[in-house]
């Protein structure tokens, strides 16, 4: 185990990480009083309206501000600032417009939700693939979404707790713990709603530090080497970012920490809002990928986790101020994260067999919470890549772009959704277990053949979505062509000897 330059952790015998003396003392400190603001911020919420949909105590939605900020930080993850950095290391600016790109997925989902409201009545996403694409449909989908949420719960607390210890030292699992338990404990007491109103704090709280370390950071290398640093070829970072432009496409809709929030606001309050959070999302996550250039201009080894390598190369307090913009974003995350799955798992999949718990509903949702919480936390005890938990879950969903962007612009069939979606999870199952042919790749890079299964993935995904909504089509013009041409004959003769 190594010693940190910070010199608050030192080896004991066992070979784990402990805390000690003052920058000990100041790191466990955050974390607990932290907690106790989000705590004491929190509004406790009793009514299904708050804790589901985030309503306040009078039954108003939340205001544009809150909204904005909400998605704003509950986008920026713990892992996202962490791969941004880790990208911006690898590849320059190169890779940290791939990871940036990502945030152009939000408005993106903004103008698609606000369609499918607007059009179509829809009110939530599982309720509405249930009415046009039937139950097994809205089941296949909400299983994906649990994969997801699942995720977001290691692949935060992992990134918490590799500030207070290396992976799987008793330290790194303690502060991921600890942090989990805080956000759980809050977002019990108030669903939605305390995800809402904590995030403004959160989102301050990151704002404000990473505006603090970026100035301590940038001034150290002339702008013109973070912006021309990297090289723009297909096997030097431009591969993810296609892959990235790729994927914002059918990204955003298997998220429900973003898409929940798009039915819970007026439609045109809604749509403002993905809009200002996706700009401003993706300025944050290339500003802070410059934290990767400044690791790689120093000639320091390569790292999983850059801006905690960064921080205790450079002082105990960058490497605290480090922790805090983590934590923020991670815990803005999660409590999002806990809502999402107490809502699915309390409401839309119970609608789904026919069931309304009623008040109850807040109760299970307290239950599902507590239990995520518990086994979420089981891969980050093992120890996985955080950057997996968003490429190939983004992948795997390819096949919700045709699904959610050309509804009603082609006839919607259950065949086509299942074509369509099952086409997705099978491509990237068998990229995840490395059964694609490297053959495939494109470009060359470490990241060419997941562009490939994307790029051709996404093509096969759309054509199992049309092609039976144009066979359905066409039979129902063949079939009311000639009957329809004569019944408007023999109806307007029908007029004709009426008025005569």
């Amino acid at each position: 185990m190594r010693l940190y330059k910070a010199e608050f952790m030192v080896s004991d015998e066992k070979g784990d990480c402990v805390m000690e003396s003052f920058q000990g003392y100041l790191f466990w400190g955050f974390l607990i009083v932290y907690g106790m603001i989000m705590m004491a911020i929190s509004p406790r919420v009793i009514t299904l309206g708050g804790f589901f949909r985030g309503e306040d105590k009078h039954g108003r939605a939340s205001s544009p501000f809150l909204l904005t900020a909400s998605i704003f930080i509950s986008w920026i993850f713990a892992k996202s600032v962490t791969n941004a950095a880790n990208l911006g290391a690898q590849y320059g600016i190169v890779g940290g417009l791939a990871y940036a790109s990502y945030w152009l997925c939000i408005p993106l989902a903004g103008f698609a939700i606000y369609r499918l409201r607007t059009k179509f009545a829809a009110k939530g996403l599982v309720s509405f693939l249930t009415s046009n694409y039937g139950p097994a449909a809205a089941l296949a989908f909400s299983a994906a979404i649990l994969i997801r949420l699942f995720n977001e719960v290691w692949s935060n607390s992992s990134v918490v707790g590799a500030y207070y210890g290396d992976g799987g030292s008793t330290a790194f699992i303690w502060g991921a713990v600890l942090f989990t338990l805080i956000t759980l404990a809050y977002s019990m007491r108030g669903g939605l709603r305390s995800s809402i109103v904590t995030d403004t704090i959160q989102a301050v709280l990151f704002v404000v530090v990473l505006v603090f370390v970026i100035a301590w950071i940038v001034p150290k290398h002339p702008i013109g080497e973070y912006v021309s640093s990297g090289v723009w070829g297909l096997s030097t970072g431009v591969d993810m970012l296609l892959v990235t432009l790729l994927q914002i496409f059918s990204y955003p809709f298997h998220d429900p920490v973003l898409t929940d929030r798009g039915f819970i606001s007026e439609e045109k309050i809604m749509v403002k809002a993905f809009i200002a959070s996706g700009v401003l999302g993706f300025f944050a996550i290339l500003i802070f990928s410059f934290i990767g250039i400044h690791y790689t201009l120093l000639g320091l080894p390569s790292s999983g986790n850059v801006p905690a390598a960064l921080g205790k190369v450079m002082s105990t307090a960058m490497f605290f101020f480090m922790a805090v913009i983590m934590i923020s974003a991670a815990g803005s995350t999660l409590d999002s994260t806990f809502s999402s799955l107490a809502k699915l798992c309390a409401q839309e999949l119970p609608a789904l067999a026919g069931k309304d718990f009623g008040n109850k509903a807040r109760i299970i949702g307290m239950f599902v919470m507590l239990v995520f919480a518990l086994i979420g936390n089981l891969p980050m005890i093992v120890g996985t890549d955080i950057l997996k938990a968003t490429t190939i879950s983004g992948t795997m969903v390819m096949g919700l772009a045709p699904i959610f962007l050309l509804h009603g612009l082609v006839k919607p069939t259950r065949l086509g959704f299942h074509l369509s979606f099952w086409t997705g999870i099978v491509l990237g199952i068998a990229f995840t277990v490395g059964a694609v042919p490297s053959s495939i790749g494109i470009g060359g890079g470490t990241n060419g053949v997941l562009l490939a299964v994307n790029l051709y993935g996404l093509i096969l995904c759309t054509l199992g979505y049309i092609i039976p909504g144009l066979i359905v089509s066409a039979r129902e013009a063949k079939e009311s062509g000639p009957s329809g041409s004569a019944h408007e004959a023999i109806a307007a003769a029908g007029e004709i000897e009426e008025r005569a």
